[in-house]
This record gives C-alpha cells, sequence and structure tokens, in this order.
C-alpha cells in the first residue's frame, strides 16, 4: 500500500535519493536483477528509512514507474508546445538527438520498465497511465489542429498519438539491435509524414 509523501525537505530528499536510486538500478538490471539491499547500498540510506517511505518493493517499483516518466517528459520538453505540425516535427528531431551519440542510449526507461512489467497485472494500470500520460501533448495538439480545421474532422488524435510514441518505442527498439539510430529516425519520420497526410486541403 501507498504511504503519504513526506512532508518535510529532509523527508523528500531522501525519499527522492531511494526512489533515483531505484530508478537506476531498475533500468540497468532491470526490477528483478535489483534488491531492496542493492538500493540501499546506491541510495545510502538505511532499513528503516525506505520502510518509512515505502510499503515493500512493489511500492518502490510504482514511485519508480512515476520517477521514469518524469526522466522521459523532462528529457523532451518540446512536448509542451505541440500545437502545428512543425512541432510535432521538433519534437521528433528532439527525441532522436537524445540517442545520436556512438552506441545510443536506444533505450528508454519507461519502456524498459513496460517490457519487463507488461505480464504482471499490478503494474499495468501504472504503465498504462503513464503512457498515456506521455501521449497527452500530442494528443492535445493534434486535437487542436482538428478543431482548427488544419487536420481532416475524421482525425482520431488519441489513436494518431499513440501511433507516434508505439513508433518511437519501435524505432528504438531495431535502433538498439542495430547499434544506430537511424531506425528511430526512420520510424518517427514515417509516424510524422502519417499525421502530415491528415492535413486539409487549403
Amino acid at each position: 500500500m501507498s504511504k503519504e509523501l513526506p512532508r518535510t525537505a529532509k523527508g523528500r530528499r531522501t525519499r527522492a535519493a531511494i526512489v533515483d536510486a531505484a530508478a537506476t538500478m531498475m533500468y540497468t538490471h532491470g526490477v528483478a536483477g535489483t534488491t531492496l539491499d542493492d538500493v540501499l547500498a546506491a541510495s545510502e540510506t538505511g532499513k528503516s528509512q525506505l520502510y518509512h517511505y515505502f510499503s515493500d518493493k512493489s511500492d518502490l517499483v510504482e514511485a519508480v514507474i512515476a520517477r521514469q516518466l518524469e526522466r522521459v517528459l523532462a528529457a523532451q520538453p518540446r512536448l509542451a508546445n505541440i500545437d502545428s505540425l512543425d512541432d510535432i516535427d521538433a519534437w521528433a528531431a528532439e527525441v532522436v538527438r537524445n540517442h545520436e551519440q556512438p552506441g545510443g542510449p536506444f533505450s528508454c526507461p519507461l519502456g524498459s520498465l513496460a517490457a519487463e512489467l507488461k505480464n504482471d497485472a499490478a503494474f499495468v494500470p501504472s504503465l498504462h497511465a503513464a503512457f498515456r500520460r506521455w501521449e497527452q501533448p500530442l494528443e492535445q495538439g493534434i486535437r487542436r489542429m482538428v478543431d482548427r480545421g488544419e487536420l481532416d474532422v475524421a482525425t482520431d488524435p488519441a489513436a494518431a498519438a499513440a501511433t507516434l510514441i508505439a513508433s518511437l518505442q519501435g524505432g528504438m527498439l531495431i535502433a538498439r539491435i542495430a547499434g544506430d539510430v537511424q531506425p528511430l529516425r526512420d520510424a518517427l519520420d514515417a509516424a510524422v509524414a502519417a499525421v502530415r497526410r491528415l492535413r486539409t486541403e487549403t
């Protein structure tokens, strides 16, 4: 059962240190490969502190899902201003730039969690909500374009946004296998082009 967030600044810092350590370790070693003792050592906190803020490992994993969503959104600031097709282009370019260094990362902290936990009914609702939160700025921007008559009235903004994020995830997986960012770039280019084809005639 999830516990209340700490009320003091020190408590918030301690909890954040635990969550950040867990998020990094679960991204690197997986949820199954990360023990609470590992998290305690990495965060330099004590067992009493961990159990003060989290009921059990599952409670901590829920906090990690939320933290990884924060990291994803922070790495894509252009999502905050999606109001045109050019904005979607700029967002896609931003995503690619985040993975352009030699060797990648070619991995998504939220996607990695989803891949490992997809069959665990305890975490599916939180993962689904996290991906929906990621899609929302795209969905809202596309809906505004439909409302202004810039995109076909039959456009489904939610489906279009989900397709963009699905293309990102699929492209990232193939990029990781290939060791090259190009599959991610190609997948996003194709998804953005599909949205552009929804433009109305002017």
